[in-house]
């Protein structure tokens, strides 16, 4: 999400739009609060609160961007209120697989920031059923996909290895364990195979437990987390990306592997099998088979056409998340708004 926010906010001020970003994770205020458990909570949600009225204050519209469990709470909800106090429309982008497990658990407390927001937008039909079953209507604005950095290599070349990728997070909900096993059984088949696995979080320390405990420290590569210019990069390398998430909506790094031209093995949880269909512009199993997925790793590396035809739906398939399409019903949706309020 940190990513799409930034790309959104350059986008909109290439289009001429004056923005300004309020974040969730300004350094703390003096340094040692965020050592404190608790109280470090308070030194980052007051100053928050604080630049969100300023800010407010002399905005058009605000756009929120959203997600479910403590990330609403702390972040989402106040900047909604704040909205309100200073008479700014509120356009809530909510985007996380998580949604419909939120809302059941909270749905009361969430619902009483939702009445005060002037538009909800997500990125998928996936989460717009979600909010339809909560009785909220949600308009459905693609995630947006900056052409000009998300492209296929130019020249494809004959290479001696085969270069898979995994492009999310090291959490639980996106089964990285998965992908590693599954590159394990892919090499009794395709021995020139190698892994880079781009991202941070909590699970890393297990996961690099795992690929010495498979013995594959020679082929797997964590590379952390990569700015925009080196993961563009590192999805032109591939030749095939993994995502095993157990959780999903509407995922960029499935939408960016599709532009660069990179055939993608998926899960085919949450709103993947709405983003892409199985045997059209990607193959789809179901979560946790590392073997299943090895299979249809397998088939993509072993036949040409297949890999080709993907390759050519899959660029029919981002197409509505090119900034000239997202750009204008975003547009819609921030004058729809402020004549509301204007009324």
């Amino acid at each position: 999400m940190a990513n799409q926010t930034k790309q959104l906010k350059a986008l909109l001020e290439q289009s001429g739009a004056q923005v300004e970003l309020v974040a969730v994770n300004a350094p703390y205020k003096p340094s040692w609060a965020g050592k404190i458990p608790v109280l470090r909570a308070l030194f980052r949600l007051i100053p928050y609160f604080f630049s969100l009225y300023r800010v407010f204050k002399r905005s058009d519209v605000v756009h929120v961007m959203a997600n479910s469990g403590w990330s609403w709470h702390l972040f989402a909800a106040p900047a909604i209120w704040v909205g309100k106090m200073t008479k700014c429309p509120v356009v809530l982008n909510y985007r996380g697989g998580h949604a419909a497990e939120f809302f059941e658990r909270s749905w009361k407390t969430v619902n009483r920031s939702l009445s005060k927001v002037h538009s909800i937008v997500v990125p998928s039909d996936y989460l717009k059923e979600v909010f339809q079953t909560w009785g909220k209507e949600a308009t459905v604005i693609p995630n947006v996909l900056n052409e000009k950095r998300f492209y296929p290599e130019q020249e494809s070349s004959v290479k001696d290895e085969k270069h898979i990728i995994v492009t999310r997070n090291l959490e639980l909900i996106y089964d990285i364990e998965t992908a590693i096993r599954c590159f394990d059984e892919l090499r009794k088949s395709t021995p020139n195979a190698r892994l880079s696995i781009a991202g941070t979080g909590p699970e890393r320390a297990n996961l690099e437990a795992l690929v010495n405990e498979l013995g594959l420290s020679e082929v797997v590569t964590f590379v952390g987390q990569l700015n925009l210019e080196q993961i563009s990069e590192l999805y032109r390398s591939a030749d095939m990306m993994l995502n095993t998430s157990t959780v999903d909506n509407s995922p960029n790094s499935v939408i960016e592997a599709l532009a660069c031209g990179v055939s993608v093995v998926s899960t085919n949880v949450g709103g993947i099998p709405k983003l892409v269909k199985h045997e059209r512009d990607a193959l789809l199993v179901e979560p946790r088979q590392p073997v299943v997925m090895a299979e249809q790793a397998k088939r993509l590396l072993d036949d040409d056409e297949l890999r080709r035809q993907l390759m050519q739906n899959g660029f029919e398939t981002i197409d509505k998340f090119k900034w000239q399409n997202v750009r204008s019903r975003l547009y819609d949706e921030y004058n729809k708004v402020i004549a509301k309020e204007a009324s």
